[in-house]
């Protein structure tokens, strides 16, 4: 039974999400494939999981049976969100832009997951070869040749933790000007803003369904 790894990241809910949106978009489609799959859900914003913590990464490098009690907890915290992530089929991820970076909720999630000998490193990569997708929506456009091009740090930095890093196999879907309807400077971009959305859900189902039809071949 096929399993994908959901998740969420954005502080607002529902439809006032664009990157919720197009998340669920997928989700729907790969479920449509995958009626009895599973799908581990994790919402980083309501839910978050800690930050890393000093117990937790030396815990990471030394001897389990030299742990102290504190560091036996965090790094028993850190493996099952790394089980979550090795037992994956596929993963889904909503990665809104804040302040021109990812949330902190989601790079706190990157920091548990990336463990040198484990799941990371040239050696060992549990995770190797996974299909993720990512929604990076973000409330301007950052493409290339925009003025803002050089101040994207979400896909820059997914690109070398998730498939440098974790070597997963990373594809992103970006809906871009997300703020235009609510920000009277950026009325003339609203068009732009109704088709890059239209595009992402259109995407996100399309994605959905090949992502679901890779793990079934």
């Amino acid at each position: 039974m096929a399993t994908l790894l959901h998740l969420d990241s954005s502080v607002f809910a529902g439809p006032a999400s664009s990157s919720r949106t197009v998340t669920d978009a997928f989700r729907t489609a790969w479920l449509e494939q995958h009626p009895e799959g599973t799908v581990v859900y994790r919402d980083l914003a309501a839910d978050p999981v800690p930050h890393i913590t000093a117990e937790a990464h030396l815990a990471g490098f030394t001897d389990p049976v030299t742990h102290t009690p504190e560091q036996a907890a965090a790094f028993a915290a850190r493996i099952a969100l790394i089980e979550e992530l090795e037992q994956a089929d596929a993963i889904l991820i909503g990665a809104p832009m804040y302040n021109f970076a990812i949330p902190s909720t989601l790079k706190a999630w990157l920091d548990n997951v990336i463990l040198m000998g484990r799941t990371a490193g040239p050696e060992s990569r549990s995770a190797e070869g996974t299909p993720v997708t990512v929604v990076a929506s973000r409330g301007g456009s950052y493409a290339p040749g925009t003025p803002r091009a050089g101040m994207d740090h979400v896909q820059n930095f997914l690109e070398a933790t998730l498939r440098d890093g974790l070597g997963l196999d990373l594809d992103f879907i970006v809906p871009e000007l997300t703020m235009a309807p609510q920000n009277p400077a950026m009325a003339e971009l609203v068009p732009l803003y109704e088709a890059s959305r239209t595009k992402a859900l259109e995407d996100a189902h399309r994605k959905g369904k090949e992502t679901a039809a890779r793990i079934a071949a």
